[in-house]
């Protein structure tokens, strides 16, 4: 099978949660400093899920550029991702409506954590399917950004019952740690 319909399928998935996310942003009712301070919680997590999803989606364009073709265990690998990626709007949501309290921060880093694992199962599968001379296996390399982030996320979800803010101030690291595109696969495709 031919990569344009996944990377078309996935897309149009990645266009949805994003509208989901953004659907579920309400208009403060009042005009004052404190009405719009209560808010605050819920348009944080918004902008970190939005972050999130753009990093994801960004990676995964590249992801796919290193792809002639896809498998049926490709094809589920990229479902598992896009299924951990479609629970960010009701986690962020749910985080954001509570304040950050704890149980919902954590599952919150729960969803993060299986996303990020997601995706290695999916270079995996990308790996498997284009043999052990792959273009993308060669791109990856020891990969230390894509070990130490679902590190940090899981050392980030019982820290959310210590206190929420120092889980989201890792989960916003690892973001940060992404925000800059992944250029290894583009240096590896200039290579070729």
């Amino acid at each position: 099978m031919q990569k344009n319909r996944l990377e078309a399928f996935s897309d149009g998935v990645l266009a949805i949660i994003i509208t989901i996310m953004v659907l579920e942003l309400k208009v403060p009712k009042g005009s004052d400093w404190a009405t719009l301070s209560s808010v605050l919680p819920i348009f944080l997590s918004y902008v970190l899920s939005f972050l999130y999803v753009g990093i994801y989606w960004n990676n995964h364009h590249h992801l796919l550029h290193t792809v002639s073709h896809v498998s049926a265990g490709v094809l589920w690998a990229n479902l598992n991702l896009l299924f951990w990626l479609s629970l960010f709007p009701v986690t962020a949501a749910w985080a954001g409506q509570n304040h950050m309290e704890p149980l919902p921060t954590a599952l919150y880093g729960v969803v993060l954590l299986l996303a990020a694992i997601a995706y290695y199962l999916l270079q995996r599968a990308i790996i498997a399917t284009q043999g052990p001379k792959s273009l993308l296996k060669a791109a990856i390399g020891r990969d230390w950004k894509g070990k130490l982030s679902p590190l940090l996320n899981l050392a980030a979800i019982p820290l959310a019952f210590v206190h929420p803010w120092i889980a989201s101030a890792l989960y916003l690291f690892v973001a940060l740690l992404w925000v800059i595109p992944d250029r290894r696969i583009e240096r590896t495709l200039k290579g070729t």
